[in-house]
């Protein structure tokens, strides 16, 4: 985890090993709060405002956490849009997972990269999980909002797929999640007081809960047969991502390298659409980072090297997942202003 993302700019005040910095946007004119409040999460998510947004009056303030390896913030704030997206995604290197826990207030309007998350199940959001290295957009009201970020591989002790977490929800309908909830806000209470060591146990503690949750909600356990899954899932991954350069892997070319069932190995990506489609979200989002990283290199050449069989095929693919043709991103990537330098 790239803690030090999450203050970049900031000139955090210190007790022991806790780094704590305030923001209020109250300090700023009242037509200067929004665009203020934008500026000062821009280096992680994007706030989108309205025209109309911008002439009503807004407050926001955020309190950042850090200790060790652990990041987690407590904030107030009115309505707002916002996103993360590709181009966001593709400039920085921000790859933990964020667990919003809605004290009060809610969020709706979420959208992912298969689509929106509904809610019918019914009642208020209390917990939205996010990958931070897949695109999202939301629709935030009026709130307080811990947040958790949490590296990926204490997800992965809970989750064999941690991507497919991306837009999880929870609500308050059972004991573990309301147990969650508690620990959070009292640890929002508490935080402050706390020293270093108490500070991580605490909000590792939550963080365990939390995924404990997602994990109840999915029906994941610890048995010996979810954790045989996990590690099968995890040696076609690697495989995967190892391999997305050569034009010879799909979904058959895996199972054969491996020696893996294929039934298993299918029903296992049905929720990314098949493997075959898992394997091309990762070159399309590989050629996303390859776009913005190699300028020098045509779309052509990108695609080509990432097993597209032409230009066109590629294109056809890119926009059909981002909305945009591959130039147009990169365009768009190279007029993107660069992240903040971040303090020592």
């Amino acid at each position: 985890m790239n803690s030090n993302a999450f203050l970049a700019g900031l000139p955090p005040s210190a007790t022991s090993d806790i780094v704590h910095h305030h923001f209020d946007v109250a300090a700023q004119a009242p037509e200067r709060r929004l665009l203020a409040w934008r500026e000062q999460v821009g280096h992680v998510v994007d706030v989108l405002p309205t025209r109309d947004a911008l002439q009503q009056p807004f407050n926001a303030s955020i309190d950042r956490f850090r200790v060790g390896p652990l990041m987690f913030t407590d904030c107030r704030s009115d309505a707002m849009r916002l996103e993360r997206s590709l181009v966001r995604i593709s400039r920085d290197n921000i790859r933990d997972f964020a667990f919003h826990v809605f004290l009060e207030g809610s969020v709706d309007g979420v959208a992912v990269r298969n689509g929106p998350r509904t809610q019918d199940e019914g009642g208020r959001v209390r917990v939205l999980a996010v990958d931070l290295g897949q695109p999202v957009r939301m629709r935030r009201h009026a709130c307080r909002m811990l947040t958790f970020f949490v590296p990926a591989d204490m997800v992965l002790e809970v989750f064999p797929d941690p991507q497919a977490l991306h837009g999880r929800m929870l609500r308050d309908a059972t004991p573990l999640t309301r147990l969650a909830l508690r620990q959070a806000g009292a640890l929002g209470q508490a935080v402050r007081g706390l020293n270093a060591a108490q500070a991580q146990d605490d909000i590792t503690a939550c963080v365990r809960l939390l995924l404990a949750a997602f994990g109840k909600d999915a029906r994941l356990s610890g048995n010996a047969r979810a954790a045989a899954r996990a590690a099968m899932f995890g040696e076609v991954r690697r495989y995967i991502q190892a391999n997305l350069h050569q034009a010879g892997l799909t979904p058959e070319s895996v199972v054969q390298a491996l020696q893996l069932p294929r039934p298993t190995v299918y029903r296992m990506f049905q929720h990314e659409g098949g493997l075959g489609a898992y394997i091309r979200h990762l070159r399309l989002q590989l050629a996303a980072e390859e776009l913005v990283r190699y300028p020098h290199l045509t779309v052509m050449e990108i695609a080509y090297g990432l097993g597209f069989g032409s230009a066109s095929d590629f294109t056809r693919a890119f926009r059909r997942a981002y909305d945009m043709a591959p130039q147009e991103f990169r365009e768009q990537s190279w007029r993107w202003p660069e992240p903040a330098k971040q303090p020592a």
